[in-house]
């Protein structure tokens, strides 16, 4: 029989009940129970008076030299106290409502108690304590620590994974291949196990930990890279013949040089559409970095081998913008670029339907719009989508579907964290824009109180003095009761009486598509000179003579939101400034404050915002794919996760990868996995 058949209720000692709320923790069989790994571990080893580190937690032996005092103080509350000779030394013992006790603590009895040393006090505050004449103790023990609920505690857990080790420990069988044991020098798979739920000391517990964060990585790896292999071999892409000659011709109409990191991206996404493979590639970069005129580039690439582009973003107001910026750079090349939004009217529709289906449009930049039954391209040869994350799966395989596997090229201006890079997107090439455009400045951030409002306001009038024009960012759109937040509506109603010479603009969500679109046109051409607004223009607006964004009530957006929303200022020659108008009640908002007054860079603000928020949550969004792994944690063992990634991609690369019998167990595992079932992924 195998662990993974041999249900719980085998282990001696597990009745109906406790079977069942062993499943409520997702523990069903043998194999679940012991891969039931402890989260931390409570250290009883005995410690010398010299070894105690005052504050910390301590495990201590010593002789009670004076029977215990009890006090009573407030609503049935105790304390107790007595005397223990320690080391020669005598220390005073203390336990809070632990009364039953007293009877227990008498003169002259060996005593180990176990809890917050103060050295100045010569004093022990004592959570836990047991007596050497008892028999059986934890003392001088490394104890695990499991997640428990219910009648589940952690004696019984820790007694029932013992058990199971003795009934079926000779089971678990090996998972890794030899050669990667060897390699790194780690311990067997049986060895490990029992270890991890029963360490010896902390450097064998450590070696156990080591080799099982390996496995977890190496195993999630595996099913990345082989996935990758395969779709690599199974798939024939499209070969795009384009020279080099027509895209430096391209790029010398641009009205900008590309950066460095530019052309080096660049140079990577035409090395991928030249081979005849499908291109999977993640652009990420900070906000304002350029990855528009990269994918205008591979656009422009798509076109001159003779195929049709296709760009996708999230909001009607992005794609606008992207159509128009389009238009403008591949006028003098003489592509005809398309827009499709779910607003237009059924007669423009259908024109721009038309013309997809003959090739007449070479590019279409849309909405979800373009993933609808009735469009139809002539020779679909790249999609692009921009900001990702705000799409299904199911949407962008349906995009990609239109065409006969056109590469793919995925940009997202939420910088990933190398972590999140490797676990999240560890099936795609990623690229990388990391430097700014020539003469653009650093955004100066300042963080105000709500009282230094009048203040802001004389900064604003400062900025439009100079002919300049600012944003006004509200989390709401209409009054709450529930919140006590500024809104779009009655702040733009503010502004108008504090400003009266001037144009206040609005901009929300609940707005029609041709009002957004006139409230933008209109600050665009700089005839609104301030732009009340929501999270709407959080990505992809750009308006150049914008210097000023101001964000009320800033405590209450993310990170990446905070970051995504000051990116859209400083894209012009002129220094702009963004100002955080707060009073957090909360550690995690002042934070929040404190990062972005720190830093404009956006990787860093992403890694900030992932050890505030945790892997799960990076996104705002589960399709991030990031997993919760049982004992890898992705800051500390980065390096185990990165020697993971590179074993498994040799491994699958192989030829014989899917038929070297030392490696069946592997391939079992991967063939029961359903990543390998349907369509292919994104």
């Amino acid at each position: 029989m195998k662990l993974d058949e041999l249900s719980v209720r085998q282990i001696k000692g597990v009745s109906a009940q406790k079977e069942q709320e062993l499943h409520a923790f997702g523990v069903h069989t043998v194999a679940d129970l012991l891969d039931y790994f402890p989260f931390r571990y409570e250290d009883y080893r005995i410690r010398g008076l010299g070894e105690a580190k005052d504050g910390e937690k301590v495990t201590i032996q010593g002789k009670i030299m004076s029977d215990a005092l009890l006090s009573r103080f407030g609503k049935g509350k105790s304390r107790l106290n007595c005397r223990v000779a320690v080391d020669g030394v005598l220390v005073n013992a203390i336990w809070f409502n632990r009364h039953f006790l007293k009877d227990s603590l008498t003169a002259g009895r060996e005593i180990v108690m176990t809890g917050k040393w103060e050295q100045r006090r010569l004093q022990i505050t004592v959570a836990e304590s047991e007596f050497p004449d008892r028999g059986a103790s934890r003392s001088g023990s490394v104890q695990p620590v499991y997640s428990v609920g219910g009648s589940l505690t952690q004696s019984w857990i820790r007694k029932t994974i013992h058990q199971a080790l003795t009934q079926y420990g000779s089971l678990i069988e090996e998972v890794l291949p030899f050669a990667l044991i060897e390699k790194h020098g780690l311990m067997a798979r049986k060895e490990a196990v029992a270890i991890v739920h029963q360490p010896e000391n902390a450097e064998r517990g450590q070696a156990a930990r080591r080799r099982l964060v390996y496995e977890e990585l190496f195993l999630f790896q595996l099913k990345l890279q082989a996935y990758r292999a395969l779709t690599r071999q199974k798939v024939q892409g499209l070969s795009h013949v384009v020279g080099a000659e027509a895209i430096r011709q391209f790029a010398a109409t641009l009205p900008f040089e590309l950066t460095d990191s530019q052309k080096k991206v660049v140079n990577e996404i035409l090395i991928d559409m030249r081979s005849s493979g499908c291109m999977n590639r993640l652009l990420q970069g900070d906000v304002g970095a350029g990855k528009t005129v990269v994918a205008a580039v591979a656009l422009f690439a798509t076109v001159t081998a003779g195929y049709q582009g296709a760009l996708m973003v999230p909001t009607e107001i992005l794609a606008e913008q992207h159509y128009r910026s389009l238009q403008k750079l591949f006028a003098p090349a003489g592509v005809e670029v398309g827009l499709l939004t779910g607003s237009m009217t059924e007669r423009r529709k259908r024109d721009v339907l038309a013309g997809l289906q003959m090739g007449l449009i070479q590019i279409i930049v849309g909405t979800h719009a373009l993933i609808q039954d009735t469009v139809h391209f002539q020779s679909l040869g790249l999609v692009v989508t921009d900001e990702q994350h705000r799409f299904g799966v199911n949407q962008r395989s349906v995009l990609r579907r239109k065409g006969l596997n056109p590469d793919v090229l995925t940009m997202t201006a939420t910088p990933i964290p190398r972590t999140l890079a490797i676990t999240a997107f560890g099936d795609m090439d990623v690229s990388t824009l990391n430097e700014r455009p020539k003469g653009r400045k650093p955004i100066k951030t300042y963080w105000v109180k709500h009282s230094m409002l009048d203040r802001v306001l004389g900064f604003i009038r400062q900025e439009t003095d100079l002919g300049r024009q600012a944003y006004f960012i509200c989390p709401l759109i209409e009054e709450s009761e529930k919140l006590d937040v500024q809104n779009a509506i009655d702040l733009h109603i503010q502004l108008q009486q504090a400003f009266p010479d001037l144009k206040i603009g609005l901009l929300h969500g609940r707005m029609t598509p041709a009002e957004k679109d006139a409230s933008m046109d209109a600050f665009g051409r700089n005839e609104a000179q301030v732009l009340v607004a929501t999270t709407v223009v959080e990505v992809g607006v750009d308006v150049p003579n914008a210097t000023l964004m101001i964000i009320m009530d800033a405590e209450r957006f993310g990170l990446s939101q905070l970051h995504q929303l000051r990116g859209r200022v400083g894209r012009g020659e002129h220094q702009s400034y963004c100002v955080l108008i707060a009073d957090p009640k909360s550690e995690v908002g002042r934070e929040r404050m404190k990062v972005m007054t720190e830093t404009d860079d956006g990787f860093e603000v992403a890694r900030r915002d992932l050890d505030l928020r945790g892997p799960g949550d990076f996104f705002g969004t589960k399709q991030s794919g990031v997993p919760e792994f049982k004992l890898a944690n992705l800051d500390t063992d980065l390096a185990v996760l990165e020697q993971a990634r590179d074993d498994a991609a040799e491994l699958t690369r192989r030829e014989d990868f899917w038929t070297d019998p030392a490696l069946a167990r592997l391939q079992g595992i991967l063939r029961q996995d359903q990543l390998f079932e349907g369509d292919l992924l994104d």
